[in-house]
C-alpha cells in the first residue's frame, strides 16, 4: 500500500495529472494520478489509501509553497492531479465508506469579488482530507450563518484581499461568534496580520494555507 501512496503523492506534488499530460517533462509518457488511482481501485486497493496519497502530495506542495520553493502555478497543477484522483474516490466519500476529517466552510466576505486566495486555500484543505463547502465570493454574513447551521461541527474560513473589506470580515466574525461561540474561525488574505486576527477575535491566521491544514489537523485530533 505504501507504494501506491507514494506514487499518488509524487504525481500530485509534481503535477502529473495523466499519462497524456505534458507536465512535468521528466515524467513524460508515465502514468499520472488518474491512471494510478483507477488501476489501484480495480486491483482492490481501498479508496482511503488513495486519499492518504492525496493528503501526502498536497502536504508536500503546500510546504514548498510556504517555503517559496514552489509557485501558485505549481499548486494549481497539483490540484488538477488531486482532482483526477478525487473523481475516483468521490463515490466512496458520498456513500460514507471513506470518512473525511471534518468540514470546512469558506468564502470571501461581503464586498469582495476576488477568489484566487480562497481557491488556493480550498485546494490545500481539500487535499488534506477535509470536505470543503465553498460559498464563493461576496458572501453576506447570513450565508455564512446558514452554512454553519447546516454543518454545525464545521470550521470556518473568512477571506479578504482588500483593506476595504476587512471591516466586513470583522462584522461577519462577530456575528458568527455570537451565534456559535465554540466554532473555530480562520482568517486570511494579503492585508491581514496576526495582530488583526487577535484584535478581532479570530482563532487562527497564517500567511500560507499549509499552516491552516496543520491547525485543523491539531483540532480534529483534539490537540490543544
Amino acid at each position: 500500500m505504501q507504494e501506491i501512496i507514494e506514487r499518488i503523492a509524487m504525481c500530485i506534488a509534481r503535477g502529473k495529472v495523466s499519462r497524456s499530460s505534458w507536465f512535468p517533462p521528466h515524467m513524460k509518457d508515465q502514468d499520472g494520478a488518474d491512471e494510478i488511482a483507477a488501476e489501484a481501485l480495480r486491483n482492490g486497493v481501498q479508496p482511503g489509501v488513495l486519499l492518504e496519497g492525496c493528503m501526502l502530495g498536497m502536504d508536500r506542495i503546500g510546504k514548498e509553497l510556504g517555503e517559496n520553493r514552489a509557485f501558485v502555478t505549481n499548486l494549481i497543477i497539483s490540484a488538477e492531479a488531486m482532482n483526477a484522483v478525487m473523481k475516483h474516490i468521490k463515490p466512496f466519500l458520498e456513500s460514507g465508506e471513506v470518512k473525511s476529517k471534518g468540514t470546512f466552510v469558506i468564502g470571501t466576505v461581503s464586498g469582495h469579488v476576488h477568489d484566487i486566495g480562497k481557491n488556493l486555500v480550498s485546494m490545500i484543505i481539500r487535499g488534506g482530507g477535509f470536505e470543503v463547502i465553498d460559498l464563493g465570493v461576496d458572501v453576506p454574513t447570513k450565508k455564512f450563518l446558514d452554512a454553519i447551521s447546516q454543518h454545525p461541527a464545521s470550521f470556518v474560513g473568512l477571506s479578504a484581499l482588500l483593506t476595504t473589506t476587512m471591516r466586513n470580515m470583522q462584522n461577519s466574525l462577530k456575528a458568527i461568534k455570537q451565534a456559535h461561540p465554540n466554532i473555530k474561525v480562520l482568517v486570511g488574505g494579503a492585508p491581514l496580520t496576526q495582530d488583526f486576527c487577535t484584535r478581532i477575535g479570530a482563532d487562527f491566521y497564517s500567511p500560507n494555507p499549509h499552516e491552516a491544514v496543520e491547525y485543523l489537523n491539531k483540532h480534529v485530533s483534539g490537540t490543544p
